[in-house]
């Protein structure tokens, strides 16, 4: 909640947040839920689309 131009994020006091970043960029898996389900739905057409077009 913001409150007179002041926020403060716990996870980011704690590290978590750059933590986060750091495994993603490394990794190239996201974190996040709607990045987690972006990823697999990409990897899913791309494959669908492979088989269909080599046959």
């Amino acid at each position: 909640m913001r409150k007179f131009g002041f926020s403060f994020s716990w996870k980011r006091a704690l590290g978590i947040t750059g933590a986060k970043q750091r495994f993603t960029r490394k990794t190239g898996l996201p974190t996040s839920k709607q990045g987690v389900e972006r990823k697999i739905g990409s990897s899913l057409l791309n494959l669908f689309l492979s088989g269909f077009w080599k046959k």
